[in-house]
């Protein structure tokens, strides 16, 4: 392999500012969402005091999750020696940042009073899983800034892979952290199982990639930059096993929930329902988001084609996003067993699926959010030396031999 150069993205086509200008659409379409909420209420969304966590929430959770995955990639080349990942671990390290500000943005815009977020700052309830992702939020945030200092620092180069390998633990127990507010909610049917905290740390590998994928390709194709199919391909089929091994531990989760048989009642609801859950968890994300890019990733027409490969992110991203909604809404929306075995009729909502529409402003907050972090990204690209110059197959196959 040749030595990497970095370089600024050009930044100033036509292309480039367009995207920008969507971008800038969307994050102020999420701001005046945001005060539509506030000013009138949450009684404008689709939110009620059954279903508490809403669309923000599915946009919220799904980028804090990616985040930890796009870090992924800088981990896997400092501190596993995946050497052919290496130039893309300051991207990698950039996006992961950017999408856990985007996702803390929708999370602080939905809380009626983002104000009151100081209170929980500062007067911490150490007994509480959502103060103890306070500090694990903020910390993965100074942690992986560091972590780009080492890579971009020469003076600092050499404490690179502790920092890295420090970054890897910190990512992890974030991702634990966040699987761990569902799986401590012992109130809820469909939640309250351990096993969610290693199920989020295998959908956040998945996630984060395809994300990550997409932010490289639309760099180098827009950009005018080379990269050839050895890293295209890499990158397609490192995705497929992610999808594999986020959607092993999404089995293993339900096949747990179906041994017992007081989660019998919320297994048949998500799995064998007539409703949107079910549609979305074997549609959205068992076909679409997982079985379709595994296809992709493994066979041989579809190897090394930047379409395929972005095809096979853009299903996993939507499988992501179905998922989600299913693990959140869904849990939600199946009604509370207040007293197992017995069966509970009164007027306020006992033993009813709990109906649920998002909202525009709802949603427009999420995508909002979404386009914050794409939006930092694309700055940060344009200023800073975060891309290489060339991912041609010549400058990082280690194997590469020059064509006859």
């Amino acid at each position: 392999m040749k030595p990497t150069t970095f370089r600024e993205l050009a930044g100033t086509s036509t292309g480039y500012y367009a995207l920008l200008g969507i971008l800038g659409l969307l994050i102020a379409s999420g701001l005046g969402a945001a005060y539509y909420m506030e000013h009138n209420g949450h009684w404008v969304t689709g939110m009620t005091n059954q279903i508490v966590w809403g669309m923000p929430h599915v946009f919220a959770v799904f980028l804090i999750v990616a985040a930890s995955g796009a870090l992924n990639v800088a981990s896997m080349a400092s501190v596993f020696g995946r050497t052919p990942l290496k130039p893309l671990s300051r991207l990698s390290g950039l996006l992961a940042i950017a999408l856990l500000v985007g996702g803390l943005v929708v999370l602080v815009l939905d809380l009626g009073h983002p104000d009151r977020l100081i209170v929980a700052m500062t007067h911490l309830n150490l007994k509480s899983i959502f103060a103890w992702n306070i500090i694990l939020y903020t910390g993965f945030i100074a942690i992986v800034a560091a972590y780009l200092l080492t890579m971009m620092d020469k003076s600092v180069s050499q404490y690179s892979k502790r920092v890295g390998f420090f970054a890897f633990l910190w990512r992890l127990i974030l991702t634990t952290g966040t699987g761990s507010i569902f799986g401590f909610l012992v109130a809820r049917q469909a939640y309250d199982a351990a096993i969610m905290a290693p199920m989020f740390i295998a959908l956040s590998f998945s996630f984060g990639l395809a994300i990550f994928m997409l932010v490289v390709f639309a760099a180098y194709r827009w950009g005018g930059r080379s990269i050839g199919g050895f890293m295209i391909n890499r990158l397609q089929r490192l995705l497929g096993l992610f999808a594999a091994t986020a959607v092993f531990f999404v089995i293993v989760f339900h096949l747990t929930n179906l041994y017992a048989a007081e989660h019998h009642g919320v297994e048949q609801f998500i799995l064998d329902g007539n409703n949107v859950y079910s549609g979305l968890f074997w549609v959205g994300y068992i076909l679409l988001g997982t079985l379709v890019p595994l296809a992709i990733a493994y066979f041989k027409p579809f190897r090394a084609s930047m379409g395929w490969a972005t095809t096979a992110a853009l299903l996993v991203i939507a499988g992501g996003f179905s998922i989600m909604y299913v693990i959140i809404i869904g849990g939600q929306a199946f009604p509370l067993q207040l007293f197992p075995g017995k069966e509970v009729s009164s007027s306020f909502f006992d033993g009813v699926v709990n109906p649920y529409t998002p909202s525009l402003a709802e949603t427009l907050l999420g995508m909002g959010g979404f386009a914050f972090a794409l939006a930092l990204v694309a700055v940060a690209v344009r200023l800073m030396k975060f891309l290489p110059l060339s991912l041609a197959d010549a400058d990082v196959d280690p194997h590469y031999k020059p064509p006859a």
